[in-house]
């Protein structure tokens, strides 16, 4: 009976431990989450390989047993889900645009607890390939190699991680400025849209209202600084922190909101100072983005001005609508134009103040 018992719990002990090492096995597997994009560039192609962590993929795929991806079998049956997993998070760019991967064939690797697929693109007449990574980012560990042979010589070799999310290769082939121009006006104007405390600032200074003169003189103000620092950045001269910048962009939306009711009983109007002294800071928030953007080395003054270009025309499409419409209530309704004022004003210093104790508290 003793001999039972003991042997029971012996084996008890044995199939604990055995699970634990089952356990542990299977967490160690993915402790060093990697992924790997092995390219091959070929005259007139592109062709390569990615490979991917069964864990990661899983995550994406929301199955709750990643050992299920670690066979053909469950490959095959997920097939087109992988598909989509890989068009997703593969990010290859030339010279900042997409590019369209075709995924070939799926296999495992089970040295690697990994699935593999086959990629091939049409060469892009690119000066510039980029490869964004890493491949997943829902780990802040995850880390992804980069591997591009051209001619037989490794070209490039890269380690993609949350702070490191480009690796470059300069083709050699000659750009087209055009397609510069077009890339970077679009940039810039989809930076303004994109960007609220922008947008807000702007609104802020048409508020109080005024003549086309004053008007023109206010914006001209403001391009004109925030054209100065944004070359400034953009060339590396001059970089402050952006735990600065951001803070003082929000700042500067408070400001323009007091600034309005303190002018309202007819004092100076200010706004063209403050709009020039704080242009320079938005100027360096503009940088922050457009060195984001993948600045093409041997165009970057034609990127730089149609950047700014486009920022320009973002910025007078808001004035040219809003300003009118201000205008026109001011005219058809004169007693709705202080409480507009007023009201809009107190919701500037309200967002941007909101802005400024959330960027201080950020950094």
């Amino acid at each position: 009976m003793r001999r039972a018992a003991l042997r029971l719990t012996l084996s008890s002990a044995f199939a604990t431990l055995l699970a634990a090492l089952l356990v542990t096995t299977r967490a160690d597997s993915h402790s060093q989450p990697f992924s790997w994009i092995d390219l091959v560039a070929a005259p007139d192609s592109l062709r390569g390989e990615v490979t991917a962590h069964i864990v990661d993929l899983a995550h994406e795929l929301g199955v709750a047993d990643p050992e299920v991806l670690a066979s053909g079998a469950g490959i095959r049956a997920h097939e087109t889900e992988l598909r989509t997993v890989f068009a997703k998070r593969l990010d290859l760019r030339g010279d900042g645009t997409r590019l369209a991967v075709a995924f070939g064939r799926m296999t495992p690797v089970p040295e690697k607890h990994a699935v593999r697929v086959s990629v091939a693109l049409a060469r892009p007449k690119a000066s510039t390939l980029e490869v964004h990574g890493p491949l997943f980012t829902w780990e802040d560990t995850h880390e992804t190699y980069v591997n591009l042979r051209v001619n037989g010589r490794l070209e490039v070799q890269d380690l993609l991680d949350q702070g490191h999310l480009e690796a470059r290769w300069e083709t050699g082939a000659r750009r087209d400025p055009a397609q510069v121009v077009f890339r970077f006006i679009r940039e810039g104007i989809h930076h303004i849209f994109i960007g609220p405390d922008h947008i807000l600032f702007i609104l802020g200074l048409l508020l109080l209202g005024g003549s086309l003169q004053q008007l023109a003189r206010i914006v001209t103000a403001f391009t004109l600084a925030h054209s100065v620092t944004l070359a400034l950045a953009t060339l590396g001269w001059v970089q402050p922190s952006a735990r600065v910048i951001e803070p003082l962009i929000a700042l500067s939306i408070v400001v323009v909101g007091i600034e309005n009711l303190r002018a309202e009983g007819g004092r100076r109007d200010l706004r063209a100072p403050l709009a020039f002294a704080f242009g320079f800071v938005h100027g360096f928030g503009f940088a922050s983005v457009l060195r984001e953007l993948s600045l093409p080395t041997d165009a970057l003054g034609i990127a730089l001005v149609s950047f700014n270009i486009g920022v320009e025309l973002a910025q007078m499409s808001i004035v040219l609508t809003v300003a009118p419409l201000l205008a026109r209530l001011r005219i058809w309704r004169p007693a709705a134009g202080p409480w507009v004022l007023r009201v809009g004003s107190l919701g500037v210093i309200a967002a941007g103040g909101f802005w400024l104790v959330q960027r201080l508290l950020a950094g």
